[in-house]
């Protein structure tokens, strides 16, 4: 059993009812390093929901076992909310139904708020530092106030989060191989994760745009040390990653056990689990940038034919799609090729065949920045 669970009340949404997120904790409060976990933001991403099921029977055997050194916070439902967005038999758990948007976007940013209090009371020791920084951005987190639903949602999951050595925001793409994102700035990190996940692409951002949660909780410390650089050292004492954990209907006991059997060895070689974690696995891939990611269009509606499969290499000028328009006459007149502005790996497409004029469709993980890419603008709602 965990140490503790609990069960943080969401604003009612209607009278007579209301929703809870469950927050599992191992491990004794405040004890070093810290992980924060959670499952599907996205609610309709299922694979991770099942690979948090995995995982707390993982931090069972290694509570039983003695060994959860550091604190352990893993939320296995991160959004009751999305789940609850049924439409015509689907669920529909990336955009909140009330109008508040895309659920993982949005996160407070609280970095000028806390760059406001720090100024002129940080240390030449960088731990006394990160102990204000993190009492800081608590105590900043604690202060805001919302009113709707799922904005009660972000700052109670943020709060979870805000002062963890590791985050690990669990997801999955329309159709992807496992992939996942991370800080330019925690690369070594990024890499480690990566190899042990056994993962196909590295995205390395800088400015992703949209605040999405784990720019919500890493981005502080980046932020700060740039703007505190000349008053005091600011280890980045956060490592936050967006893990896509292949597609959606990629649900399948043997994926989710392996993947979370792979977080645990992550735990244990960053010191939140004690145990043997066996010799690194060499990283399949190497990270790209995520401004090099190409990020194919549909020029018009249609129907969807791909060329290219998941995992398959591409070179720049090749064709992927076509896109057919089935009202085409003549027949001749009614295909339209798509071709990819960079080489590299196709690692994610859309499971939709039947396509929208502006819809993005597919991903293609390039090594170089492409012009049509804009930092502050790279995710794609």
């Amino acid at each position: 059993m965990p140490t503790t669970t609990d069960c943080i009340a969401l604003p009612a949404p209607a009278p007579g009812t209301y929703r809870l997120l469950r927050v599992h904790r191992y491990g004794v409060p405040g004890a070093r390093p810290k992980a924060y976990i959670q499952a599907a933001i996205h609610a309709d991403e299922i694979p991770a929901l099942l690979v948090a099921q995995h995982l707390l029977r993982g931090l069972e055997q290694a509570q039983e076992q003695g060994q959860i050194v550091g604190e352990v916070v893993v939320v296995p439902v991160a959004n009751p909310i999305g789940l609850s967005q049924h439409f015509n038999g689907h669920l529909l758990g990336r955009f909140d139904s009330e109008g508040t948007g895309n659920f993982n976007r949005g996160f407070p940013d609280l970095t000028a708020l806390a760059l406001e209090r720090l100024q002129g009371r940080l240390h030449t020791d960088p731990a006394d530092n990160v102990a204000l920084i993190r009492a800081t951005l608590r105590a900043v987190l604690a202060e805001q106030r919302v009113v709707r639903e799922a904005d009660a949602l972000k700052l109670a999951l943020l709060s979870q989060a805000i002062d963890a050595d590791f985050v690990f925001d669990l997801h999955c793409d329309s159709e992807a191989l496992l992939h996942l994102y991370a800080s330019r700035w925690q690369e070594e990190e990024a890499r480690m994760l990566g190899a042990e996940l056994g993962v196909m692409a590295v995205l390395l951002e800088e400015e992703p745009g949209g605040n999405p949660f784990d720019e919500a909780c890493a981005g502080p410390w980046w932020k700060l040390r740039a703007a505190l650089a000349a008053e005091a050292p600011i280890p980045l004492a956060c490592f936050a990653t967006t893990v896509e954990l292949r597609g959606q209907t990629d649900v399948r006991d043997e994926d989710a056990m392996a993947d979370a059997a792979a977080l645990l060895r992550f735990l244990r070689r960053r010191g939140v689990l004690a145990g043997e974690s066996g010799a690194l696995p060499e990283l399949r891939c190497e990270p790209t940038p995520l401004e090099g990611v190409d990020v194919l269009t549909a020029p018009a509606a249609g129907v969807l034919v791909y060329r290219k499969q998941l995992g398959e290499m591409v070179v720049s000028g090749e064709a992927i799609a076509d896109l057919v328009d089935p009202m085409g006459d003549p027949p001749g007149a009614a295909r339209t090729t798509i071709y990819a502005a960079t080489s590299g790996l196709l690692f994610a497409r859309a499971s939709e065949r039947l396509v929208r004029p502006g819809q993005k469709f597919c991903k293609v993980a390039g090594r170089e920045p492409l012009s049509y890419r804009q930092a502050g603008k790279l995710l794609e709602d």
